[in-house]
């Protein structure tokens, strides 16, 4: 059988974070009423004229940067001509053979911890689309009517295009957590999928082992979240082996991923760049940067996902993993460091309470933290409880729930719930006394040779005080009994 190896890119397109619109005045704030922040710039009207957001080109340069891009000095806008119901000038200004930022690469981690680069070809500025609202389906499919609402129509975007480096959707995947990462502490975007803030297509080909030339490349658009990726990029390689097995050949075309159906289906034929008639754009002069306004961005650059990594590895001695981990979303890295702030113990049982306890949480109940009502002092106070024996780790694990709920504080917690930790050891004897008692079998088989039991006394013990004991003095005590 055919073995292949499957070669992917991947365009990312970012919501800039600007307060006004790429080429007017209007307001970019999300979920205002449809319509409402437009003006005859942006909604293309005979005669209106765009004038360029400078703010716009600052974030571009800055993602350039971070993105180890090289910023060029001179680049174009270009009108790109296609119809679309919510395009109402019929055309969209981007850019295309000039771009503002080219040739640049981000590292990524693997699951294997190993290292691999992957190229940037291009970070170029453009105007977003408005949107269709379709009434009774999510799509046009089913629909009674449809209506489009501009308010999105000329928001700030970058398209980032990446060389076909990547050749699995694991790999995709980590490549699109660095880049939301690098996003994200660039201050560029705020890469917030839900809000339509950050798409990505996906281009995708397969061919047989170590032979040099591409396959047909098949683009899979309209994917809404970094699992749809992943998951669409494993069907649709799959299905083009399929297809190569049948002896058939496969359609240079777009694609749709279908999540309910778990398939990839068909939208139209694959448009090549002279479809769309790029030329410049005639009412925009070429953009042109140079060495002091490059330096004035590189000065103002914030710290960098990789700078906090190796900040959080010599200032906390956190490991590479658990800082990378940290880092992905920078709610949570700017989550750790407060929290860090606040709390004198070692940092590293906020990593443990952040990475498991915490982001469990977010992930069954599909939340991001800013969504949740838990602070980080909060979280200090919760551990400084642990470690003074006022509470034990297992209690903690009920409190924090209820504190990511509710933003209560622990100590409030411990207060009304009366789980305050047992440490009087003559009242903590007596239960232990009382877990041995009711258990002779047991008993019998340690004082026979089997040791291991001594942590089925002890979470007997745990589970008739309601997790409240202090664990280290359950041993000691059950150390002393099981030697008499």
């Amino acid at each position: 059988m055919t073995e292949y190896t499957a070669v992917i890119g991947l365009e990312i397109h970012t919501h800039l974070k600007t307060r006004s619109k790429m080429f007017c005045a209007c307001s970019t704030e999300f979920g205002k009423p449809p319509n409402s922040n437009t003006c005859p710039v942006c909604t293309g009207q005979p005669g209106a004229l765009p004038v360029l957001n400078k703010e716009a080109v600052n974030l571009a340069i800055r993602c350039g940067l971070a993105l180890n891009c090289v910023i060029n000095k001179k680049s174009v806008f270009a009108r790109k001509n296609y119809f679309y119901p919510d395009l109402p000038k019929g055309y969209q200004i981007s850019q295309f053979d000039r771009p503002v930022t080219s040739n640049g690469f981000v590292n990524i981690q693997l699951p294997d911890s190993t290292e691999k680069r992957i190229g940037i070809t291009r970070a170029h500025l453009e105007e977003d689309a408005g949107k269709l609202v379709h009434q009774g389906a999510e799509g046009i499919e089913g629909s009674t009517a449809s209506q489009v609402d501009l308010n999105r129509s000329s928001v700030p975007l970058l398209e980032i295009v990446s060389e076909p480096d990547i050749r699995s959707a694991e790999e995709a995947r980590a490549y699109l957590d660095k880049i939301k990462s690098i996003l994200q502490f660039a201050g560029v975007s705020d890469a917030n999928m839900e809000e339509g803030k950050l798409r990505c297509d996906a281009n995708i080909s397969i061919r047989p082992a170590g032979q040099k030339e591409f396959g047909v490349k098949v683009e899979i658009k309209n994917m809404n979240s970094f699992r749809a990726v992943e998951r669409a990029i494993k069907i649709e390689i799959e299905r083009q082996k399929q297809l190569l097995a049948a002896g058939q050949t496969i359609l240079q075309e777009t694609r749709s991923y279908d999540e309910a159906a778990g398939k990839t289906v068909s939208m139209r034929s694959k448009e090549e760049s002279h479809d769309y008639r790029y030329f410049p754009e005639p009412d925009l002069l070429p953009l042109l940067i140079d060495d002091a306004w490059i330096a004035r961005v590189k000065k103002e650059l914030p710290e960098l996902a990789e700078q906090r990594i190796s900040r959080y590895q010599d200032e906390y001695g956190i490991s590479a993993y658990d800082a990378r981990v940290l880092t992905l979303d920078k709610a949570v890295s700017d989550f750790f460091d407060a929290a860090a702030r606040s709390y004198s113990g070692d940092k590293k049982t906020i990593v443990n309470w952040l990475t498991t306890d915490v982001l469990g949480y977010l992930k069954t109940e599909n939340l991001e933290l800013p969504q949740t009502k838990l602070t980080p002092e909060n979280l200090a106070e919760m551990l400084g409880l642990i470690d003074n024996k006022t509470i034990s780790g297992k209690i903690g694990k009920e409190l924090i729930v209820q504190m990511l709920k509710t933003g209560a504080s622990a100590q409030q917690l411990v207060e009304t719930s009366g789980l305050r930790q047992i440490t009087d050891e003559s009242a903590l004897q007596k239960i232990v006394q009382e877990v041995l008692t009711a258990n002779p079998q047991q008993l019998a088989q340690y004082r026979s040779g089997k040791t291991a039991l001594k942590g089925y006394f002890v979470g007997e013990t745990m589970k008739k005080t309601k997790g409240q004991a202090a664990p280290q003095l359950v041993n000691q005590i059950l150390d002393k009994l099981l030697k008499t």
